[in-house]
This record gives C-alpha cells, structure tokens and sequence, in this order.
C-alpha cells in the first residue's frame, strides 16, 4: 500500500511539472512562471566579417530573379541553392518585422480581416533573422509556384479548412509536403525558433523567426535540395525570368513622388501604404500604418526599385473558418499599375497557370522590364483606388 501512495505522489508531481513546463513554454509572458522563456536563449546571428567582406566586392553579377547586381562571391552561393518563399506577418504587434529588406521580391496580400502579410521572396541575398514567420495562404503559394521546380516554402502551419482555401491541402496536392515545403511544424529547432526579447511583450504568436541560412541548409541536409532535387532536376527548368534594365538616367526620371493606397476600409489607418520616390537614389521608400517601415535588422527603412499594385478579384471562401478565409484570382490576368523611375505605367498582369511566373505588360502588349533592384508586389482588390 505505501509503494502505490508513492507511486501515486511520484505520478502526480511529474504531472505538475510537466503542465508547468509545457504552459511556461509557450507563453509569451515571462512573469507568469520560473520555467518562462528567460532560460531561453534563440541563435545567433550567423553574418559576421564574411557577410562583411561580401559587401565590399564589385557588384557584377545578375541576380536571375530581380536583375540586382551583386557581388561573384554572392553568385557563387546563389547558385548552390534555390528560390525560398518565407510568410512574414505584418500585425501591428510584429512591426518592425526582419528580413524584408533583404528579400528579391515581396508580395504583399491581405491575410484575414484587412490584416496584410507577405511572401518574402529570397535567392540572391542572405537574411540572418526573417520574421515573425506566420502561416501559408493559397494566393501566396500560386505566386511562388512560379519560382521554377520546388521552391523552397518557409511558413508555420496554414490554412487547413476543407475548401478552396486549403492551403495546406494544395501543399500535398503539389507534392510539397516533407520535400520543398518547409513548414515549422514539421522542421526543428534551431531552423525555426521563438525570440521573445526580439520583439517586446507581444504575444507568442509573433515570435517565430528563422534564417535564409540556415533552412537553405537544411533543405539540403535533410531534403536533397540545392540548386538540382534529389533527381538531379534544376530548380529553374522552365522558370520564365522577367526583363531588367539600369536605373533611368537622373533626366529621364519622372515626377510621380508619392503612391497611396489601402486594403480594406478595415483597419484602414493601420494598413495604409504610402511609397515615396526619391529621384537621388531611383528608389522608393515605404510608410505603412503612417509611419515609416523598418527592417530591424538594419533600422532603415524600406525600400525598393520597382512598386507594382494589381488589381484581383477577391472573394470569401465560405469554408466555415471563423476567422474568415480569403481567395484571391491571381492565375489569369488583370489591370495593374507599375511604378519604376518616377514614372506610372498602366497596364496588365498575366499569370496563365500557377506554375507560370507573373509578367507585366503596359498597353501595347509589351512586357515591362524591372529596374534592377527588390520588387514589390502589392495585391489590392478589384475596385480599390490607388492616388499617385
């Protein structure tokens, strides 16, 4: 009898701890327990002198997805690896996000209840910290199935509602899954992890962050992909890349300083975008929510070449989610305004099939060419007004 009251309190004291340590880790408020985060250390950082010493060389060498010139150094590594798309939230609370900065193209697309989120397009430049990382929507896997074969997938769950919002249900009917997709839910430690100092007192959804490095390790560590899959096929068999031209000489720069836009009515004030040119540098500089948008890994703000708004129809899913699942019609074709030198080009964008890359062409049916340098992509519905 007194072996089975032992046993019993051994029994129930390990059930109490267990509880304790499983609510300590996940809470994202240290206070609550002595086994909360503050024993937890996240990686670091792995740019160091090299990243550095990369930064001096000549830039010479076409970046194949957004024309940038980078260094042969950066050449070299680049073509070692393959595309990798990473979901990146944009909550107020996730602000000022990592690794936007970095990215060759971003696409920006609103998530759920007027609250945006981007696909951060990575391949010719390194990020040390991206995030917070959120979860897969299927727009945003149409957009990178036109990154050639198997492009890497970075995201923490998704979309799983029987119907046509499915997204991680699309995964599977790709092929993706356990291969190129590289959900945090089926990747470990330290590939994905949680940062609870990065971004103070938020709650522990927006503290999931990763590295470019570290999972293009991994994906060819564990998954047998590089530049080829395991079968030897290259990643850009059949990927259609856009045209690239210099910056326009500082005479031929246009005018067009400012474009405003939203998404929803919704939340209006906390998603607005404004990009501004600046004619010195042939650039365009991001406020979103009225403030100027950071990257945290470099405490500047953004900034990109090329800013593209298209228009799709957008629709509810009706798949019973609460929160209200979203599609949008991003494989066809429809208007879309290009910005690039100061100037405004009108036009259309064309996807014909989710595995075809998206192109522009202006009113004559010619396709746009890119200013070397980061796009992005921005996703408005049908009917919403863009001032510029």
């Amino acid at each position: 009898m007194i072996n089975k009251k032992i046993a019993f309190v051994v029994a129930f004291v390990v059930f109490m701890l267990s509880g304790v340590t499983t609510f300590s880790f996940f809470s994202a408020e240290k206070s609550l327990s002595f086994l909360s985060p503050i024993a937890y250390k996240a990686p670091t950082p792995e740019n160091g002198s090299a990243e550095a010493a990369i930064n001096t060389e000549p830039k010479t060498e076409e970046c194949p997805i957004n024309g940038q010139l980078l260094s042969k150094t950066e050449k070299n590594i680049w073509e070692g690896q393959r595309p990798l798309g990473i979901m990146i939230e944009n909550h107020k609370a996730a602000r000022p996000q990592s690794g936007l900065s970095s990215a060759d193209i971003v696409y920006e697309v609103v998530a759920e209840g007027g609250i945006t989120r981007f696909l951060a397009i990575f391949y010719c430049q390194n990020a040390s910290y991206v995030g917070p990382v959120r979860s897969a929507r299927i727009y945003f896997l149409r957009f990178l199935e036109g990154y050639g074969q198997n492009p890497l997938y970075a995201h923490v769950g998704g979309a799983n509602t029987d119907g046509p919002a499915d997204a991680l249900g699309y995964i599977s009917e790709l092929g993706w899954s356990s291969y190129n997709d590289l959900n945090q839910f089926s990747v470990p430690f330290p590939y994905f992890w949680r940062d609870y100092e990065r971004l103070k007192n938020v709650a522990t959804e927006h503290t999931v962050y990763t590295s470019t490095k570290k999972l293009w390790q991994y994906a060819k560590d564990k998954r047998g992909l590089t530049n080829v899959d395991d079968q030897g096929v290259r990643w850009d068999k059949g990927f259609s890349p856009w045209k690239f031209e210099d910056d326009a000489k500082a005479s031929d720069r246009g005018k067009v300083v400012k474009i405003d836009f939203g998404f929803w009515d919704n939340l209006a004030s906390d998603f607005g975008v404004v990009w501004s040119y600046d004619s010195n540098t042939n650039s365009y500089k991001r406020t979103n929510g009225g403030a100027p948008h950071l990257d945290k890994n470099t405490g500047k703000i953004l900034e990109a070449k090329n800013i593209v708004v298209m228009f799709a129809k957008e629709s509810p899913a009706n798949d019973g989610y609460e929160g209200g699942h979203l599609l949008y019609k991003n494989v066809g074709s429809g208007e879309m305004l290009f910005f690039k030198n100061g100037q405004v080009i009108k036009g259309t964008w064309s996807k014909e099939t989710g595995e075809d890359n998206i192109k522009f062409f202006d009113s004559n049916d010619k396709e746009i060419s890119i200013v070397r340098g980061q796009v992005f992509i921005e996703m408005l519905p049908i009917g919403n007004k863009v001032n510029y």
